[in-house]
């Protein structure tokens, strides 16, 4: 999976660094997702609240996938590695369902980032959150893969999946304020693990 997601994704300056981006957007089949897993996996999710605010004119489901299409392209651009959504990666549903996807994409990466911004109904987050991590961390390299995972949130999310994402997998969990704010906490956390390959702190996946 990792070759065939570099090959459709291009040439970067660390082309072989993957980092997969998840969050609410429209494209997120749900149902399919829910019923492709077992439910007592998966932690509660709940309504976030109505939207505090966007940095455009867009309606929930455009603003919540304009901010991740911002946030891979800046990662793309300041830090050279190969940022991507499921949406980049041409995975017909016909040979891989999109909660199977997800799982393939987050063990293929060098670092998995879990965006939750305030768009009101993120039952699709919760189901992906619940469904990756218990396949990313039922295994015995579990501590490894603890240190490529991160699960950021705006400011004023507050949710029982937040909670089960802390105390049941131990994942780090961050909150912004912004958009810039957002950037650059997923810039520093992509160049500490970048960092800790080179020194041999958390295992090369190639």
């Amino acid at each position: 999976m990792r070759d065939r997601i570099v090959e459709e994704l291009g040439d970067l300056p660390r082309s072989r660094f993957l980092v997969y981006l998840m969050g609410p957007y429209e494209a997120f089949d749900a149902e399919r997702a829910l019923a492709d897993i077992d439910p007592d996996a998966v932690p509660e999710s709940v309504d976030f609240g109505t939207l505090i605010g966007s940095d455009h004119e867009l309606d929930r489901d455009e603003a919540a996938l304009d901010l991740l299409l911002s946030v891979r392209d800046h990662l793309r651009t300041t830090a050279g590695v190969n940022a991507f959504l499921a949406i980049d990666v041409d995975v017909p549903l016909s040979e891989m369902d999109a909660a199977t996807q997800s799982i393939a994409f987050a063990r293929a990466s060098n670092a998995v980032a879990y965006v939750v911004p305030a768009v009101g109904d993120n039952l699709g987050v919760g189901i992906e959150v619940g469904s990756v991590l218990e396949a990313l961390f039922d295994e015995e390299t579990a501590d490894h893969r603890r240190e490529r995972v991160m699960f950021v949130h705006e400011s004023g999310v507050r949710s029982a999946m937040i909670a089960a994402v802390r105390d049941r997998w131990e994942a780090r969990i961050y909150s912004y304020e912004n958009r810039r704010d957002l950037t650059r906490q997923l810039r520093l956390f992509v160049r500490d693990l970048i960092r800790k390959e080179r020194t041999g702190d958390v295992p090369r996946l190639d």
